[in-house]
């Protein structure tokens, strides 16, 4: 149908009708309208629309602040001069925004029934005019946690509606737009939470064009797709890309081939069965009409999101393994997608051209898939990367690592907004967050540094709750993966309770977000430095580890440093990441995944009896007596046991002369010199157990 106007207004001036335009009536509310701009008249999405589709339209905006769509609303569209005026217009293209208002308390809890209908009679008025009337139906613009009545109701109210929409699109095949797609990660844009200022409305104008004229500007895939990629093997391989509506895309990956069609949001996907790593170099081409990309040296084999904060970016070439490192890059497939900040969180300002340009969401510096060499190879996450070698080297096959950590980001900044939103606890997180408790101190005062040159009192920052899942998760998330690592907490310690809550959710968020409920997850417990929380928070991560499914987490702390929150022995921490994802996600059970684990800690006979789990032989690191158990009542500071009151045997350590204790702690200091092993070598946790 669209093609089909867009031929007749080529046509129109040889037929003697050039006066003819093809009439775009813009109905709705406020955004509509252009609330809060200055001058609505040059900047609403309607006039910047006109501008975009040029001479042979004539487009008008219909829109009235406050109009509610339901009938019976405080404000029913159908009441107002606009709606009358809109009919006059008798529109070729109508493209209507309505529903926001119906979020107020006085509408939806009491008609919200009758939204459908209401919608289906406004449709039918207008088609009434003109029946050949293309009907644009939008999904709706956002509204933020900060309108005054987000948790009381609205933001419940607004998903309902939003979720109703496409039904209402379906009643008779009407384009449906969701103009909500484009918006719900830039609240830089939406000063009062509900309207969106002039750029915002640029935004609008944009989707709206592209939609009336099926140009989403040819053929395009995200960068993660690059030369050099890797395949995940065992899984649907899925090729996600924008080309210009209805478009054909044929997609060939070796020998297979298979097709797709861009739907009217300039969408398209291209699924291939799962692939077996067999050595084989692919080469996969993207073809629509003459448009042509090709990406070579494609591999199959594992792939690993690597993620976290400043310990999880540190670089092989800063850490003390660094021959140890290059080493590994003879004779492994090791591929590198290293996604670096634009600008580091340093004790700096930024100016305003990286000002910009995060609020665009361009955090990340523009990568591809590199094959390892000793240049990249320095420059990588050191943790990441003896992971994937150990990987590599025990599987034999090509490893990719993702890598897109940022130094002293909390964890929050990488959970989706909708999952915030919607959390009992944090959606709290979300509010003015530059001064909100809920987020560590060091955080606000470094973030808001950073941003001091910016105008914008809604500037972003990744240290912003969501913002590095807007950044860094969402241009990889439709790219097949194994499973993540993750190496953060310094920025959560703050708050040991807070962070019980925030880090299931984070799991949680991204194991919805690649549609795997049994995505292996696996992290490095909190190493060893002079700060008080530590010693409660690395316990905290043990019991996490324990509760939720498919998550585990790797020992640090023998690594730590009195002093340095970035101690520089990675490889040994990169490779207990290894071993848990070796034992765990590729079934190698003789691989040792564990320190010794507390079992039970029992009194017996005027003793007390720890008996461990991963363990048939309790030792020493460095061979001297066993330091850093204590022993207490149930509540105050517990003391020190004495080494000639510890004896070893076998999995079991006995504890004499502490008969009455009620609990006994280990490695409970926030740098700790706790020296307890097994027979591979691998250290116990920080934890504390009851006596029974």
């Amino acid at each position: 149908m669209k093609r089909l106007l867009i031929l007749l207004l080529a046509i129109l001036p040889l037929m003697g009708w050039a006066q003819n335009k093809i009439k775009v009536a813009c109905i709705g509310n406020s955004v509509t309208y252009g609330m809060t701009h200055k001058n609505p008249a040059e900047t609403s999405y309607p006039t910047q629309l006109q501008q975009m589709l040029g001479d042979g339209y004539e487009v008008r905006n219909f829109g009235h602040s406050g109009a509610t769509l339901l009938s019976k609303g405080h404000r029913p569209y159908i009441n107002l001069p606009e709606y009358k005026a809109a009919l006059e217009f008798a529109p070729d293209i109508a493209v209507i925004h309505l529903g926001l208002n119906d979020t107020d308390p006085r509408n939806w809890p009491n008609y919200r029934d009758e939204f459908y209908s209401d919608y289906i009679n406004i449709i039918e008025a207008v088609r009434e005019t003109n029946p050949d009337v293309k009907v644009y139906v939008c999904q709706m613009t956002p509204i933020f946690h900060w309108h005054r009545r987000f948790k009381s109701g609205t933001r419940d109210w607004y998903w309902q509606i939003q979720e109703l929409i496409p039904w209402i699109a379906q009643y008779d095949a009407f384009e449906l737009i969701n103009l909500s797609r484009n918006l719900y990660h830039r609240p830089d844009l939406m000063p009062d939470a509900l309207h969106p200022n002039e750029e915002g409305a640029t935004i609008i104008a944009k989707q709206v064009y592209s939609a009336i004229t099926d140009n989403y500007g040819g053929l395009s895939l995200p960068a993660i797709y690059s030369d050099n990629m890797v395949i995940q093997r065992g899984k649907p391989f899925i090729v996600k890309g924008t080309a210009n509506t209805g478009d054909q895309v044929t997609v060939k990956l070796g020998k297979q081939k298979t097709k797709a069609i861009a739907d009217e949001q300039g969408e398209w996907e291209a699924t291939f069965p799962p692939m077996q790593a067999d050595g084989k170099s692919y080469t996969m081409t993207v073809e629509c009409g003459k448009q042509k990309l090709t990406y070579n040296n494609i591999a199959v084999g594992e792939v690993w999101l690597c993620s976290g904060q400043s310990n999880m970016a540190f670089m092989v070439k800063e850490s003390s393994h660094i021959e140890q490192s290059l080493a590994n890059v003879k004779g492994k497939d090791i591929r590198l997608y290293d996604m670096k900040p634009r600008v580091l969180t340093n004790n700096i300002e930024w100016d305003s051209v990286d000002l910009v340009k995060l609020n665009n969401h361009d955090y990340y510096l523009p990568t591809t898939w590199q094959m390892q060499d000793e240049q990249n190879v320095s420059d990588f996450s050191a943790v990441a990367y003896h992971f994937g070698a150990m990987l590599a080297d025990s599987l034999g096959v090509p490893v990719g690592l993702i890598c897109n950590a940022v130094g002293g980001a909390p964890a929050e900044a990488f959970i989706d907004r909708k999952t915030l939103e919607f959390h009992p606890v944090l959606v709290d997180i979300l509010y003015n967050w530059k001064e909100n408790d809920m987020i560590q101190d060091w955080c606000r005062g470094r973030a808001k540094q950073n941003i001091a040159k910016s105008g914008n009192k809604l500037q972003r920052h990744p240290y912003e709750p969501c913002y590095l899942y807007e950044t860094g998760i969402m241009p990889i998330a439709d790219y097949p993966i194994k499973g993540a690592i993750w190496y953060q907490g310094e920025s959560n310690a703050h708050n040991v309770e807070l962070h019980e809550v925030i880090f299931p959710t984070l799991i949680d968020s991204w194991r919805r977000t690649w549609n795997d409920t049994e995505m292996p997850f696996y992290f490095v417990q909190l190493s060893g430095i002079n700060r008080p929380s530590w010693p409660h928070f690395r316990d905290s991560q043990r019991r996490l580890a324990a509760e939720i499914p498919d998550c585990d987490f790797a020992v640090s702390s023998d690594k730590g440093h009195p002093t340095d929150v970035h101690p520089k022995e990675k490889a040994p921490v990169g490779e207990r990441l290894a071993r848990l994802a070796l034992n765990q996600t590729y079934g190698m059970s003789h691989v040792a995944q564990h320190g010794p684990t507390p079992v039970s800690a029992k009194a017996i006979d005027g003793k007390i009896i720890l008996e461990f789990s991963n363990a048939k032989e309790l030792k020493t690191s460095d061979g001297t007596a066993l330091r850093g158990l204590e022993a207490g009542a149930a509540v105050g500071p517990p003391s020190n046991i004495a080494s000639e009151n510890i004896k070893i045997e076998g999995n079991r350590i006995i504890i004499e002369d502490h008969a009455t204790a009620q609990r006994i702690r280990y490695a409970w200091k926030p740098f700790t010199d706790a020296n307890l092993v097994n027979e591979t070598g691998l250290p116990a946790s920080t934890f504390e157990i009851e006596v029974f």
